[in-house]
C-alpha cells in the first residue's frame, strides 16, 4: 500500500474470492452494484432490527441491509431515478494515517448513478453515531472519493413522516403493481390534472384495480 496515503480497495469477485487492488484502478474497473457484501454485517444483540435484506426495484434483486436506519436510505434510494445500482457493504478502503499506520472502513452502501459515478455512504442512526473513528474513516473515505470524482456521505436520518410515506409506497415498488397491460398508461392519463384520488381512480376503471397501479407510478 502507497505509503503517501494512497486508497486500494478490498473487495470478492464474482466466485467469492478476495481481491485487493489500487482503488483509482478497482473504482473505474469493478461493478461494485453486482458484488455480494465484502464482509458481513454485524448482529448486535438487544437491537430490535438486526441484518436482513431489500428488495431493490432498481436492480430487481435482494440488497443487504445491516440497519434499519440503513433500510430506509435504501428504500430512498431505490427510489431515486438517477440511481441504477445499489449494493451493501461490496467494497473496504484501505490507507494509512499521518503516521504510517493501517486504516479501514467499510461503508455499508454503494449505489450507482446514471452517468457511471457512485456515492458511497453510511447511514448513522443519529449524527454521532460511531464516534471519533467514524469521523476520521468518513474525512478519509471522502477524500478517496473525491479523488476519482465520486461521492462520500454520511446519510441523516428521514423525517418521520416522509420515511413513513415512502414505507408505504415502497409496498407498491413491485412491477407486479402496473397491472394488465395498458393499466398505467389509463391511470396516468386519468391523473394528467389535479384531482381527487378516487375520482381519477374511477375514471380509469375499478378502483380496487386501478389504485395499485396509481401507487406504483408514484413509486
Amino acid at each position: 500500500m502507497d505509503q503517501g496515503g494512497g486508497f486500494e480497495a478490498v473487495f470478492l469477485d464474482p466466485v467469492g474470492q478476495t481481491v485487493q487492488q489500487r482503488w483509482a484502478d478497482a473504482a473505474m474497473t469493478v461493478a461494485f452494484e453486482d458484488l455480494p457484501p465484502v464482509s458481513a454485517f454485524p448482529a448486535v444483540p438487544g437491537r430490535r432490527w438486526g441484518p436482513g435484506l431489500w428488495w431493490s426495484a432498481t436492480t430487481g434483486r435482494h440488497v443487504a441491509a445491516g440497519s434499519n436506519a440503513m433500510r430506509v436510505q435504501l428504500m430512498a434510494l431505490d427510489r431515486d431515478p438517477d440511481v441504477t445500482g445499489l449494493a451493501g457493504r461490496p467494497v473496504r478502503l484501505l490507507w494509512r494515517n499521518p503516521r504510517g499506520q493501517v486504516r479501514s472502513w467499510v461503508p455499508q452502501l454503494f449505489a450507482r448513478r446514471a452517468d457511471g459515478t457512485a456515492l458511497l455512504a453510511d447511514c448513522p442512526s443519529h449524527p454521532g453515531a460511531g464516534g471519533e473513528r467514524a469521523r476520521k474513516a468518513a474525512e478519509a473515505v471522502a477524500q478517496a472519493c473525491a479523488d476519482i470524482g465520486w461521492t462520500y456521505r454520511r446519510l441523516s436520518p428521514l423525517d418521520d413522516v416522509l420515511a413513513s410515506n415512502l414505507k408505504w409506497l415502497a409496498g407498491y415498488r413491485h412491477p407486479h403493481n402496473a397491472g394488465r397491460p395498458g393499466l398505467t398508461e389509463a391511470a396516468l392519463a386519468a391523473f394528467t390534472r389535479p384531482r381527487p384520488l378516487m375520482e381519477g381512480a374511477e375514471a380509469a376503471g375499478d378502483p380496487i384495480e386501478v389504485l395499485p397501479a396509481v401507487f406504483h407510478a408514484l413509486w
